[in-house]
């Protein structure tokens, strides 16, 4: 018997994966709602298939300054998914930073795309990619290792050459914060330092919403992030990490500085959401995440929630060079083996 991805990772075939968050697999075509565009698909056969990357997902673009690289998760090669060779994470690029011209012409490993970093994918190991961001001429990958919604460890990577190679940095243990330090995302700001949002990956599991911060030169030391808590009087630096967002079970998230303020992306695993990719701006890597989240706009809801509608979206990856009047994301959708690759979308937000 064929067994999927969430089957060989989790023990829960596709069909059970779905229920097990409420989600039926064939309801819900896709609508458009009025603000936010459907852009078309990046990944598939048509796209990427010639590159060794015809079932892919995530793919977390960033700006190489020769083009976009889009870091995708787990990929496979054969007639549908789950067959031929497994890699994750991998890189596609995009010769144009366009933002309305995106189209994958080629891949890190010529016209085969490889795997980035070492992970033979042995009893359904993978390693999955949380963010990947630009600091000056250096890219930095982040990596969740370990069996799907299991993370046994994550570790950080770095390249010189635009994504090409990557060398290995620093990791942290998968239980650190209760786990609350796996899922990381990075915005960097002007001031010298990133700011990192994370999260458990599990989504179902409650989970803390954390906020770090570590200078620019020291990203790969785990000693150099630094909490931001609530001490029972106020906020500050170097208190112990406490939620600044509510804790429940938390999908995708990204976090990005831009324009002057903060764009905070996550997938709302709520059944109560609709399933949703939602957006919300913030004027400081400190605002108040609560009062955000409240005015947060609905990009793309597995039910009508007032975005685009597709089924079974996740993810929900800013596109570098976008604004707070044109923001892009990139949305994942599985639905089936022949269903399992990625979107663009553009909004305001």
């Amino acid at each position: 018997m064929q067994l999927s991805r969430r089957s060989l990772l989790t023990g829960l075939g596709l069909g059970a994966a779905a229920a097990a968050i409420g989600v039926s697999v064939s309801e819900a075509p896709e609508a458009r709602a009025a603000g936010v565009r459907h852009l078309g698909r990046l990944t598939g056969p048509e796209q990427t298939g010639h590159l060794g990357a015809a079932w892919t997902d995530l793919c977390i673009p960033v700006d190489t300054n020769r083009g976009m690289l889009f870091i995708g998760g787990d990929t496979f090669d054969g007639a549908k998914l789950f067959e031929g060779s497994w890699r994750s994470p991998i890189g596609l690029r995009s010769s144009s930073t366009d933002l309305y011209n995106l189209r994958i012409d080629s891949a890190v490993g010529g016209n085969h795309a490889r795997g980035l970093v070492h992970e033979p994918h042995h009893n359904g190991m993978t390693a999955l990619p949380s963010d990947v961001f630009r600091v000056g001429d250096t890219l930095y990958m982040h990596l969740m290792r370990g069996r799907l919604h299991d993370t046994h460890h994550t570790d950080f990577w770095r390249s010189d050459d635009q994504g090409e190679t990557w060398h290995y940095l620093c990791q942290w243990p998968g239980d650190m914060l209760g786990g609350a330090f796996q899922q990381k995302t990075y915005a960097v700001a002007d001031d010298g330092y990133a700011y990192v949002l994370s999260s458990r990956f599990n989504r179902s599991v409650d989970s803390q919403l954390l906020l770090h911060r570590v200078p620019l030169e020291r990203l790969g030391e785990p000693a150099a992030y630094e909490p931001w808590g609530w001490n029972g009087h106020q906020w500050g630096w170097g208190v112990a990490a406490t939620s600044v967002g509510p804790v429940q079970p938390w999908g995708e998230i990204q976090w990005r500085a831009m324009n002057g303020a903060y764009a905070l992306s996550w997938f709302d695993t709520r059944k109560s959401s609709g399933y949703t990719v939602k957006a919300a701006r913030l004027a400081l890597p400190t605002s108040n995440i609560f009062d955000a989240m409240g005015s947060a706009t609905p990009l793309v809801s597995h039910f009508p929630r007032g975005g685009a509608q597709q089924k079974n979206p996740y993810g929900g990856f800013i596109v570098p060079g976008s604004t707070f009047d044109n923001f892009h994301v990139i949305v994942s959708q599985w639905t089936s083996d022949t269903e399992y690759w990625v979107h663009q979308y553009a909004a305001s937000i």
